[in-house]
């Protein structure tokens, strides 16, 4: 594929922006009544502008205090990238400031900049032929080793970013790879159980990755045989694999860790939790809306469905087994829409046009859970 037609394709085609949401927790209950967001009295706050704007290849990590974004910035309007550039800024929801960084190393035409994590100290960005480094106290990027695979999701384990599936086109890879920053080098995981598949489902529960895959051929629109699982679980402590029961017809779409279940919905109405303790599947509330989410995340107590091309989205409270919609967002919804949660901020961004950057803050006494980034995936 050309260079030109892979931003074509993967490309946001809109400049970055970004918005908070500041939250009044609701109800007269205990703890945890209080403790949950209280999203449909919630009223998103404006911020200042980005100093940059990512057209393609927009990846994004917390550090803790800090939303650092890269990405793409200038391609034309018909993918070509005569003008594009590597492109980074943070913000600072503290005092409400961007900062541009230095521009993420790498060729334009093989960009760098598809998934990162952040490890506590550094953001990993896993490219499609490369992989590079951003330190914030250093102020300065770096190029990691090659990596012997592709992926196509990627988690921190608060050890190793692990990688797993991938592809592109009409192919689709089964094997990943995991990095150690500590010693700056990759080992291969053992071989899979899992279908390939380009875009898995699955997230870190703080012992295992579980995956989810469709397990159809992306070539041929067929099935793969039943020999191939359709849900595994991952443990780098053995480097090992264990099958999992396959999940129930529907569903797919994201997937992230609450802390007991892996919840995945987004794909249509219907969605689902895992239980690892019992390696059994349940049905929850259907969702409000059938169309594809554009993303989601865990809030510590909510599931958050981003719905791009309609905005803003749902979220949804295991606690309740029920819905509730998001205040509309305060700009022309867009086709992608992502966001991280901070710990007590919600930070959106998503295509804004014009250069345009917009950011506002979600304020609550609800706390994170522990997620290794809760990465999420989604079934394109």
């Amino acid at each position: 594929m050309r260079p030109s037609a892979l931003f074509r394709t993967c490309g946001l085609g809109a400049a970055l922006a970004a918005v908070a949401v500041t939250l009044v927790a609701c109800g007269k209950g205990g703890p945890t009544a209080a403790s949950r967001p209280a999203f449909a009295r919630a009223r998103w706050r404006v911020l200042p502008a980005a100093p940059v704007r990512v057209d393609a290849y927009l990846t994004t990590a917390w550090t803790g205090s800090e939303l650092i974004v890269s990405g793409v910035c200038c391609t034309a309007n018909d993918g070509t990238l005569l003008r594009a550039q590597n492109v980074a800024a943070a913000y600072d929801p503290t005092g409400s400031t961007w900062r541009r960084l230095p521009a993420p190393p790498g060729d334009i035409a093989d960009p760098v900049a598809r998934t990162a994590v952040w490890t506590g100290g550094e953001m990993l960005v896993w490219g499609a032929f490369k992989a590079s480094a951003y330190d914030p106290s250093a102020n300065r990027w770096r190029f990691l080793p090659h990596a012997p695979t592709g992926h196509g999701i990627a988690v921190w384990t608060g050890r190793e970013m692990i990688g797993w599936g991938g592809g592109c086109c009409g192919d689709a890879w089964s094997d990943g790879s995991a990095y150690d920053p500590a010693t700056n080098s990759w080992r291969k995981l053992a071989r899979s159980p899992l279908a390939p598949a380009q875009h898995p489902l699955g997230a870190w529960t703080g012992r295992r990755l579980i995956l989810v895959v469709r397990g159809v051929d992306p070539d041929s629109g067929r099935p793969y045989p039943a020999s191939f699982a359709r849900a595994a679980s991952y443990d780098p402590r053995t480097d090992s694999w264990r099958r999992l029961p396959s999940p129930p017809r529907g569903a797919g779409g994201t997937a992230v860790w609450d802390g007991h279940e892996l919840l995945v919905a987004g794909a249509s109405k219907a969605a689902f939790a895992f239980d690892p303790a019992t390696e059994r599947w349940r049905r929850l509330a259907p969702a409000p809306f059938g169309r594809p989410a554009s993303s989601a995340l865990w809030t510590g107590t909510r599931l958050v469905l981003l719905d791009g091309p309609r905005g803003p989205g749902y979220a949804y409270d295991p606690g309740t087994d029920s819905w509730s919609r998001l205040p509309r967002l305060p700009f022309p919804a867009h086709l992608d829409l992502s966001a991280v949660w901070t710990g007590h901020r919600l930070l959106l961004w998503t295509g804004a046009g014009a250069g345009a950057a917009i950011d506002s803050a979600l304020k609550t006494t609800a706390h994170a859970a522990s997620d290794g980034r809760t990465s999420t995936g989604r079934h394109k």
